[in-house]
């Protein structure tokens, strides 16, 4: 009669208890190696932006949907996007009639004070600053020439990030 060996079980209470610590802390660690190994991967060793890790446009949706829900609940407020620069906070608006034309963008805070952030006042196109102070979007601080909302095909309504994704010089 041929005997087949018995699988070998853990006995002792100290390696039921540690067997499977080691092996929930090997998981981890090879969890953690396979996602750097990614990240370096789509960043292809360069500390340079790419459209993987820091795309210069943000795709809204559709003009006619973007300008209705402004008609309808005020100036869309984007809170902290964070991009390479940091965390930066916008507010796009739109004005007139057609979707495809009268779009503008803000910082959402007032001009010179990028310290002061503002929040929405719901379905408004009133803001309080961090003064308790309230605004009309047309006084919040404009961007640069570098931020700027896109209509693209007239259809689609793109922010355009190149500002924030690319890395400041001098």
């Amino acid at each position: 009669m041929v005997s087949i060996p018995k699988t070998s079980e853990l006995r002792s209470p100290t390696a039921r208890a540690v067997v499977p610590v080691l092996g929930g802390v090997l998981f981890f660690v090879v969890l953690g190696l396979v996602t750097y190994g990614i990240a370096a991967f789509l960043s292809n060793g360069s500390t340079e932006t790419t459209d993987n890790l820091a795309p210069p446009r943000l795709e809204l949706g559709s003009v006619a949907g973007r300008a209705n829900d402004v008609a309808e609940d005020g100036p869309l407020l984007f809170a902290e996007l964070s991009t390479i620069t940091g965390e930066r906070s916008l507010v796009v608006d739109h004005e007139g009639d057609d979707p495809a034309e009268g779009w503008r963008l803000y910082y959402a805070f007032p001009p010179d004070r990028p310290d002061c952030p503002v929040e929405q006042v719901r379905g408004t196109a009133t803001f309080i600053d961090c003064d308790g102070n309230e605004l009309d979007v047309t006084e919040l601080s404009p961007p640069t020439e570098d931020v700027r909302p896109v209509v693209e095909g007239s259809e689609t309504l793109y922010l355009d990030l190149r500002a924030f994704s690319s890395p400041a010089t001098g």
